[in-house]
C-alpha cells in the first residue's frame, strides 16, 4: 500500500473466516520479545487483523494500541481490556512520538508501504524500543502425504494467483529491507492440533484462493479437500501443523 493510495483490502470479505481460523502465535514468541523491549508500558502491533498477537502482546504490556487500514477485520477483534483497537495503516497510527516500547508487525509488513512504516516506526519508538516483523509461509503437517498435496495447491493449483507482494514472505523476508540493529533471535514455531474442516477453514482465507476463484470461476478448495479426505484419515481426526516463523527484531 502506498501512502495516500487505495489501500489493497485483501481479507476484508473473509474478516470472520479469518478470526474464525487463522493460527495463534506462540507465547514464547511473545516472551522473547517483551523481555528484549526497554519497557512494557505500551506496545504498538500494526496491521493487527483481529487481534490475536494484540491479546498475546497484552499480557506482557499494560497497554496495546492495535491498528489495522481494514474496519471489518477491527470489527471481529477479540476483545481485551488492555488493548485498543484503531482503524488506521500501519503508515500513520495516530500515536505520539517516542512512546512505544515494542512494535510489532504479524503477517502483515508485505503490505505496507515500507518507507513510510520505517518512517512512523522510528517516530513513535522511545529509545531503544524493539521492531519484529514476522510471518509464516508452508506449513507441514504430520503425515507427509497430506504436506505434499497442500504444498502442491499452494504453489502450483493458486500459485500464480498470490499477490505480487507476498513474494518478500515466500523468499523468508531474506529480500526485506530492514533499517534497524539486527538482534539474532531463535527459531519459532507455530503449532495447532486441527482437523480436515479446520485446516480446510484456513485455506479459505488465503488471497490466493479468492483470486483464483475470481479468475477461474470457480472455487479450488472442495477439490483440495476432496483430495485431502482420501488420505487424512476420520474427518474428525486431528493432526498437528505447523509453520516455521519467519522473524526480523531489531533495536531502534
Amino acid at each position: 500500500m502506498t501512502e495516500g493510495a487505495a489501500f489493497k483490502d485483501h481479507f476484508s470479505s473473509k474478516a470472520a473466516d479469518y478470526a474464525a481460523f487463522r493460527p495463534t502465535y506462540s507465547r514464547v514468541l511473545v516472551d522473547f520479545l517483551a523481555d528484549l523491549a526497554p519497557a512494557r508500558d505500551l506496545a504498538l502491533d500494526c496491521g493487527c487483523g483481529n487481534g490475536q498477537f494484540s491479546v498475546l502482546l497484552a499480557e506482557r504490556f499494560a497497554r496495546v494500541v492495535a491498528t489495522d487500514a481494514s474496519a471489518k477485520q477491527i470489527a471481529h477483534a477479540i476483545s481485551h481490556t488492555s488493548v485498543e483497537y484503531r482503524t488506521a495503516p500501519a503508515e500513520r497510527t495516530g500515536l505520539p512520538d517516542g512512546c512505544a516500547a515494542l512494535i510489532t508487525v504479524a503477517q502483515a509488513v508485505h503490505w505496507f508501504d515500507l518507507d513510510a512504516f520505517y518512517r512512523e516506526a522510528r517516530r513513535v519508538a522511545r529509545p531503544d524500543a524493539i521492531v519484529a516483523l514476522f510471518a509464516y509461509d508452508l506449513m507441514t503437517i504430520d503425515r507427509n502425504d497430506c504436506t505434499r498435496t497442500v504444498h502442491r495447491f499452494q504453489n502450483e493449483d493458486v500459485g500464480r494467483y498470490w499477490p505480487p507482494e507476498r513474494k518478500l514472505v515466500s523468499n523468508k523476508y531474506r529480500d526485506l529491507r530492514f533499517p534497524f540493529e539486527e538482534i539474532p533471535s531463535p527459531q519459532f514455531t507455530m503449532d495447532v492440533d486441527w482437523s480436515l474442516d479446520a485446516l480446510i477453514g484456513y485455506i479459505d482465507t488465503w488471497s490466493s484462493v479468492r483470486n483464483a476463484t475470481k479468475a477461474l470461476g470457480h472455487d479450488p478448495v472442495p477439490g483440495l479437500r476432496a483430495e485431502l479426505a482420501q488420505i487424512w484419515g476420520a474427518p474428525d481426526l486431528k493432526r498437528r501443523v505447523t509453520w516455521p516463523i519467519i522473524l526480523k527484531v531489531g533495536r531502534v
